[in-house]
């Protein structure tokens, strides 16, 4: 999986955040990055366990469907959520 903008923007922020205080714009950057990442990974979480759950039930079409909604995970990242 490559890294989306966001991770770098906020790999970015947290580096300036360990040097000195972020500024109100930085600070909003921020926490947008963090709900977008959060985001990000409660979906792909859903999806790895909606897996195992199709691989315990011996699924193999909805086990086939789901990981190619992971597969999708690698383009653009998820909307971000509204604030």
């Amino acid at each position: 999986m490559g890294i989306f903008p966001i991770h770098e923007r906020l790999a970015e922020l947290w580096v300036i955040k360990g040097r000195r205080g972020l500024s109100g714009e930085e600070e909003a950057d921020f926490e947008h990055c963090l709900a977008v990442n959060a985001a990000y990974c409660r979906q792909l979480a859903n999806l790895y366990n909606m897996s195992l759950l199709a691989s315990m039930t011996a699924d193999t079409e909805w086990q086939y469907d789901i990981c190619r909604k992971i597969e999708k995970l690698d383009g653009p990242p998820p909307a971000s959520p509204r604030l």
